[in-house]
């Protein structure tokens, strides 16, 4: 994904000037989580790191089991590069991709099976690049697959990364799927169908569409964003022939929303937007529900999509799929996503800093009544030579006035 896509417009001429400049700047640490050992995590990890343009633009820190990432990588065959293993983030080399052993006790690999040992030690480097993230030792995160049964524990009661973070955070997130072509945003994420519709409300339909107008303009570098709202019902629901949410809900969101400067429309019906292709002159889509975003994402993106935690005070970005037991071990995995997380990690970091230097002690701007209006003169000739005339003429009588007087004297 990179820049190319962003560079098309004006409103995105920002992500292109960060790429030119950026080893100018500090280098960035970008730590990866190793997620499900058992699954395609590592093999996408160490696939992508194979990009040497990468360690260019950061220095990747791998979290997790320094004996389970070295055999994946002598199973995959790669040796173009070496991994060094630091104690903590402080100490790796700017230079080099790096490991920080995370595991308690070395988990043992069994390729394609979901195992609790797999699960405890995704929680363990999970909860180590967080703390580090927390801390200001790294500068964003990106999270391998995890399996969401198996990394239950008594400190993991969470659907997923995303809720997970969010509690670390103390904030409500966004979650956006990202890609050269669409970005896809939801109101609701990891919930039962049967719940939706009494969980969306004009309150959470309007805080997710200022989440995604902000992340737009910080994250992506979009001046003025346009933003589709998609119904929750089929066909939008027909004017209210197939539901009521559309019109007593989402559209009551979306006008208090224009009415606060965002730019958004809807609620428009998911099939036609995304079947038409009318989704590409939008610059994300707020989908009301996991698979009525996620479903066309996925295939319309094929395997180039990002999945974006927006909203947090941190970055954090992920591959766009899960931890593909049935293909693990088989070399066969395709590393571009988690690539593409690698990269937008960096992005997101360097447009957050520009936003914030860009908007940094702003210029007092007067209030409506303090403006006081400017009095503005133009030039007109014969009015000036009619009041040179004028003045010459009084002169003139003044004098002859003044030599009366000096006669009568």
């Amino acid at each position: 994904m990179h820049c190319a896509f962003f560079a098309k417009t004006q409103d995105r001429w920002l992500c292109t000037v960060h790429l030119k400049i950026i080893n100018m700047e500090k280098k960035l640490k970008i730590g990866i989580t190793q997620g499900d050992i058992n699954g395609i995590g590592y093999e996408v990890i160490l696939k992508a790191l194979t990009d040497q343009h990468i360690l260019e633009q950061c220095t990747p820190i791998i979290y997790g089991s320094a004996k389970a990432a070295s055999y994946h990588k002598k199973s995959l065959g790669i040796d173009s590069y070496t991994i060094s293993v630091a104690r903590s983030a402080d100490d790796v080399n700017p230079h080099k991709i790096s490991i920080i052993n995370t595991s308690a006790d070395e988990p043992k690999v069994e390729l394609g099976q979901p195992t609790p040992e797999a699960g405890k030690s995704a929680l363990e480097a999970l909860e180590a690049a967080t703390a580090d993230l927390l801390a200001g030792k790294i500068d964003a995160i990106v999270t391998a697959p995890i399996n969401k049964a198996t990394i239950q524990s008594e400190t993991f009661k969470f659907p997923g990364h995303t809720e997970y973070l969010e509690n670390r955070a103390g904030s409500e997130s966004l979650m956006i799927l990202a890609s050269d072509r669409l970005r896809v945003a939801l109101v609701t994420t990891h919930m039962p169908i049967t719940k939706v519709s009494q969980t969306i409300t004009k309150e959470s339909i309007l805080h997710k569409l200022r989440l995604l107008n902000k992340s737009l303009q910080e994250d992506f570098s979009i001046v003025r964003p346009r933003i589709a709202v998609l119904g929750l019902n089929p066909h939008a629901g027909d004017n209210g022939l197939l539901g009521t949410e559309e019109l007593e809900v989402i559209k009551p969101a979306i006008e208090e929303a224009i009415a606060e400067g965002i730019v958004c429309v809807g609620p428009l019906a998911a099939d036609g937007l995304f079947g038409s292709g009318k989704f590409q002159h939008y610059d994300a889509v707020l989908a009301m529900y996991h698979d009525q975003g996620l479903a066309p994402f996925k295939a319309l993106t094929t395997e180039k999509g990002v999945n974006i935690t927006a909203g947090l005070k941190f970055v954090r970005t992920s591959p766009a799929h899960g931890t593909g037991y049935d293909i693990s071990g088989k070399n066969i995995a395709n590393e571009l996503s988690m690539r593409e997380a690698i990269y937008e990690a960096v992005h997101i970091v360097r447009n957050r800093e520009t936003y914030k230097r860009m908007h940094a002690n702003p210029l007092p701007f007067p209030k409506q009544e303090e403006r006081k209006p400017r009095e503005i003169k133009l030039f007109d000739p014969v009015a000036h030579d009619a009041q040179k005339a004028y003045e010459a003429q009084q002169a003139k009588l003044q004098q002859q006035q003044q030599q009366a007087e000096n006669q009568q004297q």
